[in-house]
């Protein structure tokens, strides 16, 4: 678990998932060194869930 905090003062607890690991030849095609937040953490930190990748 991990502690996210945004520029905006708020913050929220996430759980890290390796979902794919880009080093070892994933199938699904992964970019290198990217970390992914499901919707529910953005809405927790009162963020846009359009703006990003």
């Amino acid at each position: 678990m991990i502690r996210i905090k945004a520029r905006n003062g708020r913050s929220t607890v996430a759980k890290v998932v390796d979902e794919c690991d880009s080093v070892n030849n994933c199938p699904r095609a992964c970019k290198n060194n990217v970390v992914d937040a499901s919707e529910s953490v953005w809405k927790d930190l009162g963020l846009n869930t359009d703006d990003g990748e």
